[in-house]
């Protein structure tokens, strides 16, 4: 069996700045993605716009062209799959790793439709796959949903949404806006800081008028059929009609994943042990990249300030090869 140089797990942005940089230096390398190109981007909402604008979002110095001053999903799936296509990046698409590991300085790479042989591995896999569960009753009900594409099937229905995020703003105002009647439940006594600065001051105001209900220090206690319960600032148990339950708590890595490869996870945001100046685990030879490397703290790494882990990898597996 072909023993290649590198095996990249994940074919998000990063993932492909990985293959770009790889074929660049005349290295032997596979991409597996259990999903299309840029996956989790394909699976944001239809109509979300980045927070970055389009150069810092820009991969291999590739230009990002975009009509507006943010760029949207679409734009950027269009991008990055453009770049898959024109350098003929070498990925197998909808194909599982199951298990990493390694025996003689070689890593066997098992996945749901083949084995591979690899001399180093690159684990760049995002967070957006595992929802962070509330763990409450009724939470496996059909009503309630961990992933927020569009507003149209919400409409004239009551919504709870859960989180103050990103997601949980965009998901709030646009089903406001096609109808819905829009309960959030908010851990926190405010918005979220991390709330583009632009959409920020239009879901306070909606809060401010009544237009969007909103129940700050709360906490969701149960889902039932057509209801749900929720703990407010003082403690009582409050119940409400409902419909449909947008869940946007957070998403994870797939930490299983991690520590079946061999990668050490520290403290309480299970942060994987890995050298910042090379980004190598604990595993020789075994690299992340991208925004795994923040474990649950999941707005530490994102595509701009992660371009560069393919270069520092890339670099460093060089430099073991030469010695």
């Amino acid at each position: 069996m072909e023993i290649l140089d590198i095996l990249i797990i994940g074919a998000g942005p990063i993932g492909l700045n990985c293959a770009l940089e790889s074929k660049k230096n005349n290295l032997n390398y596979l991409i597996i993605e259990k999903g299309t190109i840029v996956n989790s981007l394909y699976n944001y909402p239809l109509y979300m716009k980045f927070f970055s604008t389009a150069d810092k979002l820009e991969i291999a110095e590739i230009p990002f062209i975009s009509a507006a001053p943010k760029p949207g999903r679409q734009e950027a799936l269009e991008y990055y799959q453009g770049i898959a296509r024109q350098k003929n990046l070498k990925i197998n698409l909808y194909e599982k790793v199951l298990n990493v590991s390694k025996k003689d300085g070689v890593f066997k790479i098992e996945t749901s439709k083949s084995e591979y042989l690899a001399k180093s591995v690159i684990i760049s896999t995002g967070f957006y796959d595992i929802p962070n569960l509330m763990n409450i009753p009724g939470e496996d009900l059909p009503k309630v949903k961990h992933y927020y594409t569009e507003p149209y099937p919400f409409a004239q229905q009551k919504i709870v949404v859960v989180g103050s995020s990103n997601s949980s703003v965009d998901a709030a105002l646009e089903t406001y806006r096609k109808g819905a009647e829009v309960t959030m439940i908010i851990r926190n006594s405010e918005i979220s800081a991390n709330v583009k600065y632009w959409v920020k001051p239009d879901i306070e105001n909606r809060i401010a008028e009544g237009s969007i209900k909103a129940n700050f220090n709360a906490e969701m206690i149960e889902i039932k059929k057509d209801s749900v319960i929720f703990k407010d600032e003082n403690g009582d148990h409050i119940e409400i009609e409902n419909d449909f339950v947008l869940a946007m708590t957070g998403y994870l890595p797939d930490f299983d994943f991690l520590k079946n490869s061999g990668i050490e996870l520290q403290g309480d945001c299970l942060n994987p042990l890995y050298n910042s100046e090379t980004m190598e685990t604990n595993v020789p030879n075994l690299y992340l990249a991208g925004v795994v490397c923040g474990g649950k703290d999941t707005h530490l790494w994102f595509i701009e300030n992660s371009r560069i882990h393919a270069e520092m990898i890339i670099t460093e597996i060089i430099k073991k090869n030469n010695k």
